[in-house]
């Protein structure tokens, strides 16, 4: 049966399936909902369409944390260079995988001992602490990058993507070495849809600047930053070689960042401030995994 010739009582019933006989978690059930929701609004063209289906019950699932010996095992199984320095910033600073990829040369504070997250989750600002046995790796790095970067210039490459209209406001800030990502992509690349030049203003003039500034903004030869796939891989071989037994992924640093933190008798709001949490209530699940919270009691049988 063709798609057009459902409604969404049909749409409903089947996201109900779902939910109900299939007992898909939230979060699938939510992807089949925007999939089917673009279909039918946006391809299909169908003004009136409303889903009323039951929805999957969240399910609280406890975040995999590492001791702090396992953490080290994965950290001494990743060589030496970019991608163990980042793998410490993930733990280190409690840094999701996207916001280290994101980090710019001009993030980074050796004199305040800190690291400024720009536009992380919910396009928020915050800052996190640098750690100190992570200095001298930085620096190396921030030296390979100055480097790099005068070899890209004297080539003709050298930009870089700038975040909001700053390519527009700033029209050279994009071959500044103070906004070159900090773990720059192996290769340069062209951006065959420039963001910069996806909407064109409505006055003549103005799409005529407009224009110009995507014949520029075309012929810009750019350094990404380091591919996110590429360090997932790097750490799975790490937990691989180190024989660590529990689910490792990236983002299981944050979580042994803010756990280790609680257990070193740091409070919750603090903890909440440096991860960059809306609400104190999600900071809360690290209690429950944490020596020292909710179940670091004595067990009645260590009694006996």
């Amino acid at each position: 049966v063709h798609p057009q010739e459902l409604g969404s009582v049909e749409v409903s019933q089947y996201l109900e399936y779902l939910a109900v006989d299939r007992n898909v978690s939230r979060s699938t059930q939510n992807v089949a909902f925007s999939a089917l929701l673009f279909l039918y609004k946006q391809v299909l063209k169908v003004e009136s369409f409303a889903i009323d289906a039951a929805r999957a019950p969240r399910k609280d699932r406890l975040p995999v944390v590492l001791s702090v010996e396992e953490v080290r095992q994965v950290l001494d199984s990743i060589p030496p260079g970019p991608y163990r320095l980042m793998t410490g910033l993930m733990y280190g600073s409690g840094l999701r995988l996207m916001e280290c990829c994101r980090l710019r040369v001009k993030d980074v504070d050796f004199h305040r001992q800190q690291i400024t997250v720009r536009q992380g989750k919910g396009d928020k600002d915050r800052a996190v602490p640098l750690p100190k046995k992570l200095v001298n790796g930085l620096r190396e790095q921030l030296a390979f990058v100055t480097a790099q970067h005068q070899s890209d210039l004297a080539s003709g490459a050298g930009w870089v993507w700038l975040p909001d209209a700053l390519a527009i406001k700033y029209p050279q800030a994009g071959c500044e070495l103070r906004w070159q990502y900090l773990f720059p992509a192996p290769s340069l690349s062209r951006d065959p849809r420039p963001r910069e030049a996806q909407e064109a203003p409505a006055s003549d003039a103005s799409n005529r600047k407009h224009q110009q500034l995507l014949a520029e903004v075309n012929e810009q030869v750019r350094r990404h930053h380091i591919h996110e796939n590429s360090v997932q891989k790097v750490v799975k071989r790490a937990v691989a070689r180190a024989g660590v037994h529990p689910k490792t992924s990236c983002h299981t640093f944050r979580h042994s960042f803010a756990t280790h933190l609680l257990e070193d008798g740091k409070d919750i709001r603090t903890i909440q401030e440096l991860l960059g949490h809306a609400d104190v209530s999600t900071t809360m699940i690290y209690t429950h995994v944490s020596t020292v919270g909710a179940t670091g009691v004595q067990s009645p049988l260590d009694r006996l």
